[in-house]
């Protein structure tokens, strides 16, 4: 009996069909909004794939430009709601996906705003994969992951360095405020680079994804703005030692000590080799005066 032969994927954009598109419109990509589109369809394969959607989940998008991952998310969603800042992109998006993907088209959302700004989406996402400008990836990423607690993963495609930046871990040198703050949210773990020629423009640098996994925020009775306080403070000098760092913060060096001691924390180290369990620790210590 002769094998069924299998359907061919669904057609993505190639570097042809994103200039095309582009020169429909009027868009030239502006560094200003950190525009770089995807021109290579096993690239959004790759990062589909990464990101491990479920064909029952709805993934929210950000910066979703002329739709070359949107296509491939909608292959692998139940839905897509995507938000676009840029109001030639946000008119063009919803015509490219009735044309290219006819039977998804209702189960495509778009929201034109600033990602940053959004508080509220028509349905609840339950998964975040998106290309971001490394300019406001981290402030993004975070937003995002406290506005919509129903973000259980995902997968963010950012400049390497920021890559390495939110995933790294306590005693890397990369470790830092993306790092920690990441960390209140979710476990983050670098899942690969991506190279320059798969974009259009190319950027000069690579590219780095960040897989990442919703937690629990540490057991604290401090609350998340107490505990960025104090990691913010640590990092502000952070070669100095946290009893130096963190003297402002407490209202003087030998409060700071007390908050340190009473956390479980060396006062002669340094924010960079502890995690946000322990930042949340000092924090509480100051608010309960243990």
């Amino acid at each position: 009996m002769t094998e069924p032969i299998p359907a061919a994927p669904a057609p993505l954009f190639g570097a042809s069909d994103i200039r095309r598109l582009a020169e429909e419109i009027g868009v030239r990509p502006t560094k200003t909004l950190g525009q770089n589109f995807v021109i290579d369809g096993n690239t959004i394969r790759r990062i589909v794939a990464a990101a491990d959607v479920k064909p029952g989940e709805t993934v929210l998008e950000v910066g979703p430009g002329l739709g070359s991952l949107t296509l491939g998310l909608l292959d692998a969603a139940a839905a897509v709601v995507a938000v676009e800042i840029d109001p030639v992109l946000a008119a063009k998006l919803p015509e490219t996906v009735k044309e290219w993907r006819p039977a998804a088209a209702a189960a495509f959302h778009l929201v034109h705003a600033d990602a940053m700004k959004v508080t509220g989406l028509p349905v609840q996402p339950t998964a975040l994969v998106a290309n971001l400008p490394y300019n406001v990836a981290v402030p993004v990423v975070l937003h995002l992951l406290e506005q919509f607690p129903s973000l259980q993963h995902g997968l963010v495609m950012v400049q390497d360095e920021v890559a390495d930046r939110l995933a790294a871990g306590p005693g890397s040198k990369t470790y830092g405020v993306p790092s920690v703050k990441a960390a209140w949210y979710s476990h983050m773990r670098k899942a690969g680079v991506i190279g320059m020629n798969v974009f259009w423009p190319a950027p000069k640098i690579h590219s780095g994804l960040v897989a990442f996994t919703r937690r629990e925020p540490p057991a604290t009775t401090a609350t998340r703005e107490q505990v960025f306080a104090v990691v913010d403070a640590a990092f502000a000098q952070r070669r100095k030692t946290l009893r130096a760092a963190l003297a402002s913060w407490a209202g003087g060096a030998p409060e700071a000590e007390r908050c340190l001691l009473a956390a479980g924390v060396d006062p002669t180290a340094r924010g960079e080799v502890i995690d946000i369990a322990a930042f949340a620790r000092i924090a509480e210590a100051k608010e309960t005066g243990a």
